[in-house]
């Protein structure tokens, strides 16, 4: 249900959000040091799944591209219900539900091992996908909301490279456990679940409870104004999904690369992003978000073209790594929504913007695992066409977006 564009939140709180300051915290215990330890905490499990989950799948399950197809959309489905995450907000604070959720993610992660049959992998990965989406919604939202808008894209840049570090340490223990302890599938998908709920379990007791940057309104928003953040928003989560399941089963199925291989490669993503992200954020500050993302659209459209005709496996890990690298500039479409936003929208506006984000999500693994079976080209050639929308729509951000000021047509910045 659509709330009316003068509706008010249900408190009565300041509807501004600081643009210098974080909220106090502690001493150390800071707002932007908890979003980092939540970065962290979710890529352990995160990060650990994703490397694992498709050699375990083709490993121990006999999956093949329909049935991987099947898994990646029931994956996708808690994503799609992302808007019902403000619903939640009425029993307990986007802080409290943010750690729920990613004590959900770690249980999934931790149980995936135990059920080693496709209707358990299934069930696992709805559960994980459960908090894993719920987190993001509310990490979004939280990190919004407390990071100042002049310094946001630098420090969304940090917390990046935190959770970049975190997923180092992730691919290098996998790396290890398959090359040196020879561990189970089972063992390390316990002992990466298990990480993220000791995280869970030190962040609840160390730290307080942060007041957000404005009452937040508590039912479903969709407004006129934001039709452009929504349109990028949803072309970014049907592309995403080509990324994240055919080119990493493209490496699996047409390359042959193990889980030690996988891992290997997404330590190279993380030890890269860890290294850039920081200056990442600041170029993305410094060039503007229109900017950087017809930077980021014209290089994926570029990117999945190649996808579509690769066949040395060296080629395919650089562009893989290229990918990475243009999709961690999706903070500029996020500083973009921050400019726009009235802050009393932000818990909202994130969740639908979750739903949108995966209304292609949920079909497109299942239908595209089929179209894989008859072209694996025709797959990255649609990621192709996307980009290119994607950057014709970016053409309609302004220079220098506002409330009141959501989208440029034309040339001239008025």
């Amino acid at each position: 249900m659509a709330a009316p564009e003068n509706s008010q939140p249900m408190t009565a709180r300041s509807d501004t959000v600081s643009e210098t300051a974080l909220p106090m915290g502690s001493g150390w215990r800071t707002p932007a040091l908890l979003l980092m330890l939540m970065a962290a905490a979710m890529q352990l499990s995160f990060a650990s799944w994703s490397a694992l989950q498709y050699n375990f799948a083709h490993e121990m399950l006999g999956f093949t591209g329909k049935e991987i197809g099947i898994q990646q959309s029931i994956r996708e489905i808690p994503g799609f219900l992302s808007f019902a995450a403000v619903f939640f907000l009425f029993a307990m604070r986007e802080q409290t539900f943010a750690m729920v959720s990613l004590l959900l993610l770690g249980l999934g992660t931790a149980a995936t091992g135990y059920f080693p049959t496709a209707m358990g992998f299934y069930i696992t990965t709805f559960i994980g996908s459960v908090g894993f989406h719920y987190y993001e919604t509310m990490h979004q939202s939280l990190t919004l909301q407390w990071l100042p808008k002049k310094t946001a894209a630098a420090i969304m840049g940090k917390i990046l490279s935190v959770a970049s570090l975190a997923q180092l340490a992730a691919y290098a223990l996998i790396f290890l456990a398959g090359n040196i302890w020879d561990l189970s599938y089972t063992t390390m998908f316990t002992v990466a679940g298990g990480v993220t709920l000791v995280f869970v379990a030190y962040m609840t007791l160390s730290f307080p409870q942060y007041p957000e940057g404005a009452a937040q309104t508590k039912s479903l928003i969709l407004r006129k104004r934001y039709w452009l953040y929504y349109a990028i928003t949803f072309l970014a989560g049907a592309r995403r999904q080509i990324f994240l399941v055919f080119a990493s089963w493209m490496m699996v199925e047409r390359f042959g690369y193990s889980f030690q291989d996988i891992a290997g490669l997404f330590f190279a993503n993380a030890a890269i992003m860890m290294i850039t992200a920081p200056f990442l954020g600041k170029f993305i500050s410094r060039i503007g978000d229109r900017n950087a993302m017809l930077v980021q659209y014209a290089g994926l459209a570029v990117v999945f073209t190649a996808y579509a005709f690769v066949t040395n496996p060296y080629l395919a890990i650089f562009l893989y790594i290229l990918d990475h690298a243009f999709f961690a500039m999706e903070i500029a479409k996020k500083t973009y929504f921050q400019k726009i936003a009235t802050p009393s929208d932000i818990a909202a506006t994130t969740g639908v913007a979750f739903t949108i984000n995966h209304i292609a999500a949920v079909f497109i693994p299942v239908t595209f695992g089929l179209l894989w079976l008859v072209s694996p080209a025709a797959v990255f050639l649609a990621g192709t066409a996307m980009a290119i929308c994607s950057f014709g729509l970016s053409l309609l951000v302004p220079k220098v977006p506002s409330i009141g000021h959501e989208v440029q047509w034309g040339t001239k910045n008025s």
